[in-house]
């Protein structure tokens, strides 16, 4: 692959270096509930603090609307980064006026700052390109050099991800060369067995990545709310549970596909079924193709991958040697429906090779369950944006960063 990375900087003793991390972190009353982009952000900002940089840190968090709004300040995760980096931050109320300005310049080497919320300013998220442009050259007066390192925002064509690093000689950080090398071994180079496990809610998320990847894999697993497109395409009834109808066909046609190319699409033989949408709704355990032949009729939703379902995708993702996993296989956040999710996170802690959780809810999902991040081989800060890299899609972010 071809990417440029920070040592194509030069020395950057003394330099003011900005930052573009990913640090799009939940909170709740301003209490950071999941901290794994800010702790992936660290190795990078760790780098250029050891070199002796003056580093300027930017991030977007929430989607405040081009103006400040306090519940999505990034001063908690400002607060965050002082007690993972072994240098001193500080943080700038705005984001390009005059308490950053001001802070910029008191900058000594080694030092961390973290301004303001990049999407305050309309000009980060413009549909325009002059408007994004005008704000990326306001980022640019702060910056020797620029580091683009929030992989989950590389799928955007905005101006601190693609118009600041056209300004200023720019690379890629250590994250986002980890999060290549890992793609790059799924699209082009993986060991087999290739098993890739796909839940979540809507099968039309995942399409790109079904349709890019049914060449390449051995399996396909099918979990979470997609599997009812999917056991509708075969000619069951789902009750209520999640169903796209306009996708019925299309499903058909990779059922088809991979059907002809030798590719196993696994899908649930039963599922966890439950009279309504809540945690302690009644529910039963039924064969997939028996969804409405529950006590709930056809208004049973379901909500989980059941049991004997649950087995065999963990037997199937221990047994490869590749694994990518997007979208947990039920409701996790309802612990009666966490069952699945639980069995596929557990499996692939026990994969002997490379296991990827491939960001978004899934990350959230094993954290959530308990899951440390060191016991899977890697854990994508980047949902959509890994999405994308499967699918084959160019992606802005990477491509002005040089790669191909």
């Amino acid at each position: 692959m071809t990417l440029r990375t920070i040592d194509s900087l030069g020395p950057l003793a003394g330099k003011r270096v900005v930052v573009r991390c990913d640090l799009n972190v939940p909170l709740r009353d301003g209490v950071i509930t999941d901290d794994g982009r800010v702790r992936a952000s660290v190795p990078t900002l760790d780098a250029l603090v050891r070199q002796g940089a003056r580093v300027i840190v930017v991030s977007h968090l929430g989607r405040p609307e081009g103006a400040p709004e306090p519940k999505y300040s990034l001063a908690p995760v400002a607060a965050r980064l002082g007690e993972l980096i072994d240098a001193p931050v500080a943080f700038a109320t705005d984001t390009v006026g005059p308490d950053a300005a001001a802070k910029v310049g008191a900058l000594g080497d080694g030092e961390v700052l973290v301004l303001e919320n990049l999407r305050f300013n309309p000009g980060e998220t413009s549909k325009n390109e002059a408007e994004r442009t005008a704000f990326a050259g306001e980022l640019a007066e702060f910056a020797d050099a620029v580091v683009s390192d929030g992989f989950g925002v590389v799928h955007r064509k905005q101006a601190s991800v693609y118009e600041l690093e056209q300004l200023r000689p720019s690379a890629a950080g250590v994250l986002i060369a980890a999060e290549l090398e890992v793609l790059d071994r799924l699209t082009e180079t993986p060991e087999r067995p290739y098993a890739v496990v796909l839940g979540g809610s809507k099968v039309s998320d995942k399409l790109g990545v079904i349709a890019h990847l049914l060449p390449r894999v051995d399996s396909l697993l099918i979990g979470g709310g997609m599997l009812f497109t999917f056991l509708a395409a075969q000619g069951h009834k789902v009750g209520s549970s999640l169903l796209e109808a306009d996708q019925i066909e299309t499903v058909r046609g990779y059922l088809d596909e991979a059907a002809e190319r030798g590719v196993e699409i696994v899908l649930p033989t039963d599922v966890v079924v439950a009279a309504s949408f809540s945690a302690d709704a009644e529910h039963v355990v039924t064969a997939a193709d028996s969804i409405e032949e529950t006590p709930f009729g056809a208004s049973g939703l379901g909500l989980d991958i059941g049991p004997e379902t649950a087995a065999e995708f963990a037997r199937r993702v221990r047994e490869s040697r590749t694994v990518f996993w997007n979208g947990p296989m039920g409701v996790f956040e309802l612990a009666p429906f966490a069952a699945g999710t639980l069995a596929v996170a557990e499996a692939l802690t026990e994969v002997e090779g490379l296991s990827v959780v491939g960001g978004g809810d899934s990350a959230a999902a094993v954290r959530q369950l308990g899951f440390p991040d060191d016991r899977f081989g890697h854990i994508s800060t980047g949902g959509g944006a890994s999405l994308e890299f499967l699918e084959g899609k160019k992606l802005p972010g990477l491509e002005v960063l040089g790669w191909q």
